[in-house]
């Protein structure tokens, strides 16, 4: 590439990003205007400064979802993705599979069909099973089901390797396969236990980085695998409308310096091995959450980093298991406010780059602000019981309706595009599916909003344990004395709140306070009967 061109295309990205700082600002602006004027009036009451205090720190983190979200859907609906490079594999890549106590029968079928898929490419392509099982009995029962899945394949087209200890983690793993086992491969496609890829996805991603000797990872978009419980099919599809406009509107503005999701990507192995070898962090903790850090080091070593476009509705080809239910996606958030709240201790780092940097500074947010997200909702409560006088009701059900439209713009603009590409006798159904999922989320996010609070709290106050346990993947129905147990911390605060906006005497109070802590209240049966396989 020249000099020339490739100041065009650094002045181009920083067009973009003032473009889209700009856009984030206005719309950061326009709701705490529109803040102001709901609160304003009457006089400030204490419990009106700290909801103005709350807004204003969560206005960066709205506006910067309301901006990806509107960039995203432009992007969608202008399509036009560039041409995707053909023609022969010449790199040689292994696809490489974390497992740590996993259900091998559940772990191997999409891995039978990719390899299958693949098996005409030859010694292009080889299997790695990454494991770090410690217990014995489980590690013997894994090592036979890979080496019964790898009778009657080539020699050296499955690997198997176990380590003794889980040292750094799923970093740490990776990184001691690459330094023994992965020699003669040019490109590693890092999957985990519950990844599915499709051979026609491999070889885009491989192609793709042939195409682009400087590109250092792509990350392929990835979508929900199909779920038999509510929980898991309403969550993939806000999932899958959010996540695709959320990367597009990302994509637009860093360039070549985008984010690693830890998985579904395919991985140049020199740079890799060479930039992204993590050490323990100041406090002599392992880096939970690797995959931010180790974009960030091949950015700073020049390397492009970047998920691969995909205007398409949906990546039925990159496929990962959400959490089976509730209790499950509580205990996978714990797990990742734990990697993200490390961040902190990396963020004066030169050694990563100032995007690499912002993007770790955004893992922080997601869970930092949720105590201030969260209580908004109990200060508003108190400030109807306590202070009744002069909350304009227009302003406060726009500012209510603006914000939330602000926070979800990535999802609501994924359903806006489906529908309008859908074939007309597919909108109906559609749109069923966006207003039931858009219900689900009103529930669930609450639940979320107080659960991260707990864990925030938990680490400030020093009562978290660190380490990064196996997941649980298998749907299950969950019993109610399960769920209570649980559950109830949720269950009582929303009944707290219940009773505080009834003791204001004001039906209006009650029905714009209702939507929001009925999550709260309902928790227990939301657990309950959103983890039912099979059940509408």
């Amino acid at each position: 590439m020249s000099a020339r061109h490739e100041a065009a295309r650094h002045a181009a990205r920083r067009r973009r990003r003032m473009v889209f700082a700009g856009l984030a600002v206005g719309i950061a602006a326009v709701l705490l205007s529109l803040g102001i004027g709901v609160l304003a009036p009457g006089g400030w009451s204490v419990w009106e400064v700290l909801l103005l205090a709350c807004l204003v720190a969560n206005l960066p983190w709205i506006a910067l979802a309301a901006a990806t979200g509107t960039v995203g859907l432009i992007v969608r609906l202008g399509g036009g993705a560039a041409p995707e490079p053909e023609g022969p594999v010449t790199l040689r890549t292994v696809i490489a599979v974390c497992v740590r106590d996993e259900a091998m029968e559940e772990v191997l079928p999409p891995l039978t069909r990719l390899m299958d898929g693949l098996a005409p490419w030859g010694d292009r392509f080889a299997l790695a099973f990454l494991s770090d099982t410690t217990d014995p009995a489980h590690a013997a029962a894994e090592e036979a089901a890979v080496a019964s899945f790898a009778a009657g394949r080539p020699e050296g087209a499955v690997l198997y390797r176990r380590r003794a200890e889980n040292t750094g983690y799923k970093a740490g793993n990776v990184m001691d396969f690459l330094d023994h086992h992965a020699e003669g491969f040019d490109l590693m496609v890092l999957l985990d236990a519950d990844s599915e890829m499709s051979p026609d996805s491999v070889l885009r991603l491989v192609r793709a980085m042939q195409a682009e000797p400087r590109l250092g990872l792509l990350q392929s978009p990835i979508a929900g695998r199909p779920a038999a419980a509510p929980f898991g099919r309403l969550f993939n599809a806000g999932h899958r409308a959010g996540g695709q406009t959320w990367t597009l509107g990302q994509g637009w503005w860093q360039g070549d310096e985008g984010p690693f999701w830890g998985h579904n990507a395919a991985i140049r192995i020199r740079p890799f091995r060479t930039h992204c070898r993590l050490g323990p962090l100041p406090d002599g903790s392992h880096i939970l959450s690797h995959d931010h850090v180790e974009a960030a080091r091949l950015h700073a070593a020049g390397w492009g980093v970047r998920v691969l476009p995909d205007i398409r509705d949906g990546a039925g080809g990159s496929l990962e298991s959400a959490p089976p239910h509730l209790l499950a996606f509580l205990v996978r958030d714990q797990r990742w406010a734990a990697g993200n709240l490390q961040y902190r201790h990396l963020l004066r780092d030169r050694s990563l780059s100032r995007v690499g940097r912002f993007q770790m500074f955004q893992a922080i947010l997601h869970y930092l602000l949720a105590p201030l997200w969260f209580a908004m909702l109990p200060l508003a409560a108190l400030n109807a019981a306590f202070d009744a006088g002069g909350t304009p009701r227009g302003p406060l059900v726009a500012l209510l309706l603006l914000g939330y439209a602000a926070l979800h713009t990535p999802r609501l603009a994924g359903h806006v595009a489906a529908l309008l590409r859908a074939a007309p006798g597919g909108r109906l159904a559609y749109l069923r599916l966006a207003v039931s999922e858009s219900l689900f989320l009103l529930l669930f996010d609450p639940i979320i909003a107080f659960h991260n609070t707990a864990v925030v709290l938990s680490h400030a106050l020093g009562l978290s344990r660190a380490g990064w346990p196996a997941q649980s993947r298998a749907e299950r129905r969950i019993p109610w004395r399960e769920a209570a147990a649980f559950l109830w911390p949720h269950t009582l605060t929303g009944l707290v709140i219940l009773g505080l906006l009834l003791a204001s005497g004001s039906p209006f109070a009650v029905l714009v306070g209702l939507p929001v802590v009925a999550g709260l209240v309902l928790s227990i049966p939301f657990c309950v009967l959103t983890a039912r396989p099979d059940e509408g």
